[in-house]
């Protein structure tokens, strides 16, 4: 049997105003900035309006290890809100938007799929709003201004082998990772050695997702560090002067954007930082406006629960003050089959003991979130393949962890697929059960935070880092930024450094190769093993399959 393509199915899309969109929310037409007809910013003076409501209740949506088999954790994201509202309930979600690099690389679109989707699905996955140019600019803005300084006399004694602040690129290339500035003379400035991170990566990306509005915004962004003088005395960007105009550059941005699915529910997209190398989370402001205006809101956390949930709950919950009422774990059969040693090519034929070893992946996520307090819920992301027996397999493995686990199929049904699984978590999130708390308090150190996360989540052995490294977590605890969460910067792919290390793996280290201080955002960065800020395209990038039919439709975006 054919099935349609994801971009296929959205073209079909019989979308409503997004006027209308935004009245189910009771945001009037005045406090929407529309981008053409099926998008729109919603204002700040709306936002502000709405602060003394009870917020509703927070569903988490997060998954296993991503493998090549597929999760579909935004897929289910969107089918859970969906089923929602299909069941009476007063419903948003709130996703992240998507990067030019995985969208041109490996990873293809971000807006679900099937018939469970968010629309505009081209617009979302290209320029949108514009909100990743503008973080783009704002960034850059600030590098040039840093050159300009020491070009012009450098009043501020900046140490230029101490420049931290590096450019940004939404795009993935990897020959931008290392590189030298300035050269061809005196009149291009002073040459030293720099490079570019994704626009996801950036600083200025975090701080977007965490601040509550303008004010906050051009506080943090003057509290980023941005270089060293000669002494080890920190250069902030507000000594730059930067923080007024890089405001001015991202106060479209800050607004939150709101789009639909499929079944015309409101869909709040904004900010997008990578979960492998950022903090992986939609915006505080579009998480916070959408709990003022719904019952219930639906959010997604990126990547694999080690990465994106543990992210989630340390540094958004704590910062932003929210709580999850439930968590809903996403998994399939085809990635437990490969986490139990099946080849991709293998996927489709029956094999319930692959299922149960595979299944060792999914224990160690629902046991890891429950040490945060909250309730979990595994969906099983049905795929046409799976057998009753392997459904089965896995229902009865999630029993003996004391949760549940129920077959979705929005991709295929929307959300009829979703009923059931949206009925157990609002009873879930109503019944009050969850007592949400965070792995570790602000007052523990930065390297035993390091070590909770890398044997509580992980559960590896040691962590490795060198005296160097330990030395400056020392330095930042003794400037007082002790306080801090850390965001560890780690692959997606195990719970490991190791990305062909698939399962449950034990035993194993954590190895340290660089932190960074966001002081801005307000957490720590720990990049271990050879997670990279800038990512390389594939050696067949989804680009390639990428264009403008004949009738001027775009093709290739799943």
């Amino acid at each position: 049997m054919s099935y349609k393509s994801d971009i296929e199915i959205a073209r079909e899309a019989n979308k409503k105003p997004i006027q209308e969109i935004g009245a189910k929310l009771g945001i009037d037409s005045e406090h929407l900035l529309p981008f053409g007809h099926d998008k729109a910013k919603v204002s700040q003076e709306f936002i502000n309006s709405v602060q003394d409501r009870q917020n509703g209740k927070l569903i988490l949506v997060t998954a296993i290890n991503p493998t090549p088999a597929g999760e579909g954790k935004t897929t289910t994201t969107v089918g859970l809100g969906d089923g929602l509202c299909a069941i009476g309930k007063k419903a948003a979600i709130c996703i992240r938007e998507a990067s030019l690099g995985p969208n041109f690389g490996m990873k293809g679109g971000a807006a679900g799929g099937g018939y469970a989707q968010v629309v505009p699905m081209e617009d979302m996955n290209l320029h949108f709003t514009g909100d990743f140019h503008a973080i783009t600019s704002a960034h850059n803005l600030l590098s040039a201004m840093i050159d300009n300084h020491i070009y012009w006399g450098n009043e501020l004694e900046i140490d230029e082998r101490r420049v931290s602040w590096r450019r940004v690129l939404d795009m993935n290339d990897r020959a931008l990772r290392d590189m030298v500035t300035s050269l061809g003379g005196v009149a291009n400035g002073f040459p030293r050695q720099t490079g570019f991170d994704i626009t996801v990566a950036s600083e200025v990306m975090a701080i977007l997702c965490l601040s509550r509005d303008l004010e906050d915004l051009q506080m943090r962004l003057g509290d980023m560090i941005v270089a060293y003088r000669r002494d080890r005395s920190p250069i902030y960007c507000r000594d730059i002067q930067a923080d007024g105009a890089m405001t001015v550059l991202l106060k479209d941005a800050m607004q939150p954007n709101i789009v639909q699915t499929l079944e015309n529910n409101p869909a709040f997209v904004h900010g997008g930082p990578f979960a492998n190398i950022a903090h992986g989370c939609n915006s505080v402001i579009a998480t916070t406006t959408a709990l003022k205006l719904a019952d219930y809101v639906v959010t997604e956390a990126g990547f694999g629960a080690d990465l994106g949930a543990e992210k989630f709950m340390n540094i958004k919950c704590r910062k932003a003050g929210l709580a999850p009422d439930c968590v809903v774990l996403v998994a399939t059969i085809r990635a437990m089959k490969m986490n139990g040693g099946v080849a991709k090519a293998d996927l489709g034929a029956e094999n319930v003991d692959a299922v149960r070893e595979g299944c060792a992946n999914l224990g160690r996520h629902i046991g890891n979130l429950k040490q945060f307090g909250v309730p979990v819920v595994v969906a099983i992301n049905h795929f046409v393949t799976d057998t009753d027996a392997e459904v089965q397999a896995v229902k009865d493995y999630v029993d003996t962890q004391g949760s549940e686990a129920i077959l979705c199929t929005h991709w295929a049904n929307g959300s009829k697929g979703t009923e059931e699984l949206a009925t157990r978590v609002a009873e879930i999130a109503d019944s009050g059960v969850s007592q949400f708390a965070p792995l570790y308090r602000d007052d523990l150190g930065l390297f035993d935070k390091i070590e909770r996360i890398a044997t509580s989540i992980y559960r590896a052995e040691e962590v490795l880092a060198d005296k160097k490294i330990r030395d400056q977590l020392k330095q930042w605890e003794d400037a007082g930024y002790g306080h801090l969460p850390v965001c560890m910067a780690k692959t997606q792919y195990s719970f490991s450094t190791d990305p062909s290390l698939r399962g449950a793996p034990t035993g194993h280290s954590v190895p340290i190769r660089e932190v960074r201080l966001s002081a801005g955002a307000g957490f720590v960065v720990v990049i271990c093993g050879e997670i990279m800020t800038m990512p390389g395209l594939p050696r067949t990038p989804a680009a390639e399959n990428i264009r403008i039919n004949e009738e001027g439709l775009v093709e290739g975006l799943f």
